[in-house]
Protein backbone atom coordinates (compact mmCIF):
# COMPACT_ATOMS: atom_id res chain seq x y z
CA UNK A 1 0.00 0.00 0.00
CA UNK A 2 3.08 2.50 0.96
CA UNK A 3 4.87 1.58 -2.69
CA UNK A 4 0.73 2.50 -4.42
CA UNK A 5 0.91 5.60 -2.56
CA UNK A 6 4.33 6.87 -3.62
CA UNK A 7 3.71 5.59 -7.05
CA UNK A 8 0.72 8.28 -6.84
CA UNK A 9 3.32 11.36 -5.09
CA UNK A 10 5.50 10.28 -8.39
CA UNK A 11 2.67 10.70 -10.75
CA UNK A 12 1.75 13.63 -9.55
CA UNK A 13 5.37 15.09 -9.73
CA UNK A 14 5.73 13.36 -13.50
CA UNK A 15 2.30 15.84 -14.39
CA UNK A 16 3.52 18.93 -13.00
CA UNK A 17 7.37 18.63 -15.06
CA UNK A 18 4.86 17.75 -18.20
CA UNK A 19 3.09 21.13 -17.30
CA UNK A 20 5.32 23.23 -16.70
CA UNK A 21 6.80 22.84 -20.07
CA UNK A 22 3.35 23.69 -21.38
CA UNK A 23 4.17 27.46 -21.06
CA UNK A 24 6.97 26.92 -23.54
CA UNK A 25 4.85 25.71 -25.95
CA UNK A 26 2.50 28.29 -25.70
CA UNK A 27 4.80 31.14 -26.27
CA UNK A 28 5.92 29.10 -29.39
CA UNK A 29 2.19 29.28 -31.33
CA UNK A 30 1.57 32.74 -29.57
CA UNK A 31 5.02 33.57 -31.35
CA UNK A 32 3.95 31.69 -34.43
CA UNK A 33 0.97 33.91 -34.63
CA UNK A 34 -1.65 31.81 -32.86
CA UNK A 35 -3.93 34.16 -30.78
CA UNK A 36 -4.47 32.72 -26.99
CA UNK A 37 -8.14 31.65 -27.71
CA UNK A 38 -6.66 29.69 -30.92
CA UNK A 39 -4.59 27.76 -28.54
CA UNK A 40 -6.74 26.99 -26.01
CA UNK A 41 -9.47 26.19 -28.49
CA UNK A 42 -7.42 23.73 -30.56
CA UNK A 43 -5.72 22.18 -27.55
CA UNK A 44 -8.98 21.37 -26.00
CA UNK A 45 -10.52 20.21 -29.65
CA UNK A 46 -7.68 17.56 -30.17
CA UNK A 47 -8.05 16.41 -26.11
CA UNK A 48 -12.05 16.20 -26.34
CA UNK A 49 -11.33 14.10 -29.98
CA UNK A 50 -9.10 11.61 -28.32
CA UNK A 51 -10.82 11.36 -24.97
CA UNK A 52 -14.41 10.10 -26.67
CA UNK A 53 -12.18 6.86 -28.05
CA UNK A 54 -12.15 5.57 -24.30
CA UNK A 55 -14.73 7.23 -22.76
CA UNK A 56 -18.23 5.81 -21.16
CA UNK A 57 -20.94 6.48 -23.16
CA UNK A 58 -22.84 8.31 -20.48
CA UNK A 59 -23.65 11.90 -21.39
CA UNK A 60 -24.62 13.30 -18.53
CA UNK A 61 -24.33 13.34 -14.74
CA UNK A 62 -26.54 11.55 -12.31
CA UNK A 63 -27.89 14.71 -10.97
CA UNK A 64 -28.16 18.13 -11.84
CA UNK A 65 -26.20 19.29 -9.13
CA UNK A 66 -22.82 17.13 -10.54
CA UNK A 67 -23.98 18.40 -13.93
CA UNK A 68 -23.50 22.30 -12.22
CA UNK A 69 -20.12 20.83 -11.11
CA UNK A 70 -18.99 19.62 -14.08
CA UNK A 71 -19.92 22.95 -15.76
CA UNK A 72 -17.87 24.87 -13.03
CA UNK A 73 -14.61 22.53 -13.12
CA UNK A 74 -15.02 23.13 -17.28
CA UNK A 75 -14.90 27.21 -16.46
CA UNK A 76 -12.37 27.10 -13.54
CA UNK A 77 -10.01 24.60 -15.10
CA UNK A 78 -10.45 25.11 -18.96
CA UNK A 79 -11.80 28.04 -20.78
CA UNK A 80 -11.19 30.91 -17.49
CA UNK A 81 -7.58 29.25 -16.29
CA UNK A 82 -6.56 28.88 -19.54
CA UNK A 83 -7.69 31.95 -21.20
CA UNK A 84 -6.02 34.04 -18.30
CA UNK A 85 -2.66 32.11 -18.01
CA UNK A 86 -2.54 32.03 -21.91
CA UNK A 87 -3.01 36.00 -22.53
CA UNK A 88 -0.69 36.43 -19.52
CA UNK A 89 2.37 34.43 -21.50
CA UNK A 90 1.62 36.73 -24.41
CA UNK A 91 2.14 40.18 -22.05
CA UNK A 92 5.17 38.88 -20.29
CA UNK A 93 7.87 36.27 -19.54
CA UNK A 94 6.84 32.54 -19.35
CA UNK A 95 8.84 32.25 -16.07
CA UNK A 96 6.72 35.00 -14.56
CA UNK A 97 3.62 33.08 -15.30
CA UNK A 98 4.73 29.76 -13.83
CA UNK A 99 6.07 31.31 -10.84
CA UNK A 100 2.68 33.42 -10.00
CA UNK A 101 0.71 30.49 -11.02
CA UNK A 102 2.45 28.59 -7.76
CA UNK A 103 0.41 30.64 -5.39
CA UNK A 104 -2.13 28.04 -6.60
CA UNK A 105 -1.31 25.54 -3.95
CA UNK A 106 -1.52 28.25 -1.08
CA UNK A 107 -4.77 29.47 -2.32
CA UNK A 108 -6.36 26.11 -2.13
CA UNK A 109 -5.20 25.71 1.27
CA UNK A 110 -6.47 29.14 2.36
CA UNK A 111 -10.14 28.57 0.71
CA UNK A 112 -9.91 24.36 1.65
CA UNK A 113 -9.54 25.14 5.50
CA UNK A 114 -12.53 28.32 5.11
CA UNK A 115 -15.11 26.62 3.04
CA UNK A 116 -14.70 22.78 3.37
CA UNK A 117 -14.77 21.39 6.51
CA UNK A 118 -13.20 18.22 6.36
CA UNK A 119 -9.94 19.59 5.46
CA UNK A 120 -7.39 21.17 8.20
CA UNK A 121 -4.29 22.38 7.88
CA UNK A 122 -1.43 20.81 9.96
CA UNK A 123 1.97 22.58 11.06
CA UNK A 124 3.96 20.77 8.17
CA UNK A 125 1.28 21.83 5.58
CA UNK A 126 1.30 25.40 6.35
CA UNK A 127 5.65 25.46 6.94
CA UNK A 128 6.23 23.93 3.45
CA UNK A 129 3.48 26.33 1.55
CA UNK A 130 5.39 29.14 3.31
CA UNK A 131 8.91 28.01 2.02
CA UNK A 132 7.55 26.99 -1.00
CA UNK A 133 5.87 30.40 -1.51
CA UNK A 134 9.26 32.00 -0.48
CA UNK A 135 11.26 30.22 -3.14
CA UNK A 136 8.38 31.64 -5.62
CA UNK A 137 8.42 35.03 -4.13
CA UNK A 138 12.51 34.79 -4.30
CA UNK A 139 12.42 34.43 -8.18
CA UNK A 140 10.03 36.66 -8.62
CA UNK A 141 11.48 39.92 -6.89
CA UNK A 142 14.80 38.66 -9.17
CA UNK A 143 12.52 38.97 -11.74
CA UNK A 144 11.21 42.44 -10.85
CA UNK A 145 14.35 43.78 -11.69
CA UNK A 146 15.22 41.48 -14.46
CA UNK A 147 12.31 40.51 -16.71
CA UNK A 148 10.22 43.66 -16.34
CA UNK A 149 7.14 42.15 -14.88
CA UNK A 150 3.94 43.57 -16.40
CA UNK A 151 0.84 44.22 -13.91
CA UNK A 152 -2.06 42.90 -15.94
CA UNK A 153 0.01 40.00 -17.05
CA UNK A 154 0.89 39.06 -13.54
CA UNK A 155 -3.08 39.89 -12.60
CA UNK A 156 -4.49 37.10 -15.10
CA UNK A 157 -2.13 34.70 -13.84
CA UNK A 158 -3.58 35.37 -10.47
CA UNK A 159 -6.54 34.78 -11.87
CA UNK A 160 -5.61 31.98 -13.38
CA UNK A 161 -4.29 30.53 -9.79
CA UNK A 162 -7.68 31.06 -8.16
CA UNK A 163 -9.75 29.42 -10.97
CA UNK A 164 -7.42 26.24 -10.67
CA UNK A 165 -7.78 26.18 -6.21
CA UNK A 166 -11.19 26.26 -7.09
CA UNK A 167 -10.99 23.73 -9.47
CA UNK A 168 -8.76 21.43 -7.32
CA UNK A 169 -11.73 21.74 -4.10
CA UNK A 170 -14.39 20.90 -6.66
CA UNK A 171 -12.45 18.01 -8.56
CA UNK A 172 -12.15 16.63 -4.35
CA UNK A 173 -15.55 16.81 -3.97
CA UNK A 174 -16.71 14.45 -7.42
CA UNK A 175 -13.87 12.97 -7.90
CA UNK A 176 -15.20 9.49 -5.91
CA UNK A 177 -18.37 9.66 -7.57
CA UNK A 178 -17.88 9.20 -11.28
CA UNK A 179 -14.48 7.90 -13.27
CA UNK A 180 -11.56 10.00 -14.29
CA UNK A 181 -12.23 9.51 -17.93
CA UNK A 182 -15.94 10.56 -17.54
CA UNK A 183 -14.90 13.58 -15.33
CA UNK A 184 -11.94 14.94 -17.77
CA UNK A 185 -14.13 14.68 -21.13
CA UNK A 186 -17.21 16.76 -19.18
CA UNK A 187 -14.25 19.20 -18.52
CA UNK A 188 -12.91 19.63 -22.15
CA UNK A 189 -16.66 19.70 -23.21
CA UNK A 190 -17.93 22.13 -20.76
CA UNK A 191 -13.94 24.56 -21.37
CA UNK A 192 -14.99 24.51 -25.09
CA UNK A 193 -18.43 25.45 -24.56
CA UNK A 194 -17.96 28.47 -22.13
CA UNK A 195 -15.26 29.74 -24.68
CA UNK A 196 -16.92 29.90 -27.46
CA UNK A 197 -18.44 33.43 -26.74
CA UNK A 198 -15.08 35.13 -26.39
CA UNK A 199 -14.89 34.57 -30.30
CA UNK A 200 -17.16 37.63 -30.36
CA UNK A 201 -14.38 39.93 -28.98
CA UNK A 202 -11.64 38.30 -30.19
CA UNK A 203 -12.24 36.66 -33.82
CA UNK A 204 -10.21 33.67 -35.36
CA UNK A 205 -7.18 34.59 -37.22
CA UNK A 206 -5.58 31.29 -37.70
CA UNK A 207 -4.89 30.54 -41.86
CA UNK A 208 -4.38 26.90 -42.51
CA UNK A 209 -1.10 27.67 -43.54
CA UNK A 210 0.10 28.92 -40.28
CA UNK A 211 -2.12 25.36 -38.64
CA UNK A 212 -0.10 23.18 -41.51
CA UNK A 213 3.19 24.40 -39.96
CA UNK A 214 5.49 21.63 -38.03
CA UNK A 215 6.68 23.59 -35.03
CA UNK A 216 2.70 24.77 -35.09
CA UNK A 217 1.56 20.60 -35.70
CA UNK A 218 3.91 19.38 -32.79
CA UNK A 219 3.31 22.21 -30.75
CA UNK A 220 -0.54 21.92 -30.50
CA UNK A 221 0.16 17.98 -30.47
CA UNK A 222 1.92 18.13 -27.45
CA UNK A 223 -0.80 20.15 -25.61
CA UNK A 224 -3.55 18.37 -26.64
CA UNK A 225 -2.66 15.02 -26.72
CA UNK A 226 -0.36 14.31 -23.80
CA UNK A 227 -0.78 17.93 -21.34
CA UNK A 228 -4.40 17.76 -21.56
CA UNK A 229 -5.92 14.73 -22.48
CA UNK A 230 -3.49 12.27 -20.45
CA UNK A 231 -2.62 14.59 -17.80
CA UNK A 232 -6.17 15.71 -17.12
CA UNK A 233 -7.23 11.98 -16.83
CA UNK A 234 -4.30 11.12 -14.75
CA UNK A 235 -4.56 14.64 -12.59
CA UNK A 236 -8.30 13.47 -11.60
CA UNK A 237 -6.78 9.93 -10.39
CA UNK A 238 -4.27 11.67 -8.23
CA UNK A 239 -6.60 14.12 -6.34
CA UNK A 240 -8.78 11.04 -6.05
CA UNK A 241 -6.03 9.01 -4.09
CA UNK A 242 -3.64 11.26 -2.57
CA UNK A 243 -6.25 14.59 -1.90
CA UNK A 244 -6.76 18.55 -3.16
CA UNK A 245 -4.36 19.44 -0.46
CA UNK A 246 -1.31 17.38 -1.24
CA UNK A 247 -1.92 17.31 -5.10
CA UNK A 248 -1.77 20.76 -5.28
CA UNK A 249 1.18 21.22 -3.60
CA UNK A 250 3.21 19.67 -6.39
CA UNK A 251 2.40 22.64 -8.42
CA UNK A 252 5.14 24.74 -6.73
CA UNK A 253 7.57 22.19 -8.62
CA UNK A 254 6.18 24.01 -12.11
CA UNK A 255 9.14 27.07 -12.04
CA UNK A 256 11.72 24.35 -12.27
CA UNK A 257 10.80 22.65 -15.45
CA UNK A 258 9.91 25.97 -16.90
CA UNK A 259 12.97 27.50 -15.93
CA UNK A 260 14.60 24.56 -17.76
CA UNK A 261 12.61 24.59 -20.88
CA UNK A 262 12.57 28.27 -21.27
CA UNK A 263 16.11 28.25 -20.80
CA UNK A 264 17.01 25.77 -23.62
CA UNK A 265 14.57 27.06 -26.07
CA UNK A 266 13.34 30.36 -25.54
CA UNK A 267 16.68 31.54 -24.23
CA UNK A 268 15.06 33.56 -21.43
CA UNK A 269 17.34 34.32 -18.79
CA UNK A 270 18.57 32.31 -15.93
CA UNK A 271 20.22 33.81 -12.77
CA UNK A 272 21.80 32.29 -9.79
CA UNK A 273 18.82 33.23 -7.47
CA UNK A 274 16.47 31.69 -9.14
CA UNK A 275 18.55 28.14 -8.03
CA UNK A 276 18.26 29.44 -5.07
CA UNK A 277 14.18 29.47 -5.45
CA UNK A 278 13.89 26.43 -6.87
CA UNK A 279 16.13 24.41 -3.75
CA UNK A 280 13.32 26.72 -1.49
CA UNK A 281 10.36 25.31 -3.42
CA UNK A 282 11.76 21.75 -3.49
CA UNK A 283 12.24 21.88 0.38
CA UNK A 284 9.00 22.95 1.19
CA UNK A 285 7.08 20.22 -1.44
CA UNK A 286 9.08 17.97 1.11
CA UNK A 287 8.34 19.58 4.00
CA UNK A 288 4.19 19.71 2.98
CA UNK A 289 4.01 16.13 1.69
CA UNK A 290 6.09 14.50 4.32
Amino acid sequence: MKNKNILWHLLAIAIVAVWGTTFVNTKVLYNSGLTPLEIFFLRFVIAYICIWFISPRQLFSRTWRDELIMVLLGITGGSVFFLAENYAVGLTYVNNVSFIVCTAPLLTVLLGITFVKSIKASWSLILGSLIALLGVATVIFNGSFVLHLNPWGDLLTLLASLCWAVYSLLMKKISHSYSAVFITRKIFFYGLVTVLPAFLFDPWTATTSMLLTPKVILNLLFLGLVASFLCFVLWTLVIAKIGAMTSSNYLYLNPITTVAASAIFLNEPMTAIAYVGSALILIGVAVSNK
